[in-house]
């Protein structure tokens, strides 16, 4: 991985990387609530920094708050089990196209 000192960086992988500063800025929270966010699990980051799939998260979890109002944990878990149904429902499009290697 590249380091640098800029709010972001690419990955060997070529994904961009973003700083919790950056990311803090990007999501509308502070620092201190993305890293509670890493504390608890909830989002997980590479080394100090942060996928765009991971600042995603936190404008989701953030929404499942307010709308909803489900508390931290239980918006982690909405999308937890929305992920879970999105990969099932592939899996049972793969088996109902007959595909020879679908399991």
């Amino acid at each position: 991985m590249t380091f640098s000192l800029s709010t972001t960086v690419v990955s060997d992988e070529g994904e961009r990387l973003y700083t919790f500063e950056s990311a803090a800025s990007i999501a509308q929270t502070s620092i201190s609530v993305i890293q509670i966010y890493v504390q608890l699990g909830v989002i997980e980051p590479t080394g100090s920094m942060l996928h765009s799939r991971e600042i995603a998260r936190i404008g989701q979890i953030q929404r499942l708050r307010q709308d909803l109002g489900l508390n931290l944990v239980g918006a982690a878990m909405v999308l937890d089990l929305a992920q879970e149904v999105a990969q099932l429902r592939a899996q049972l499009e793969i088996y109902r196209s007959g595909s020879p290697n679908s399991f």
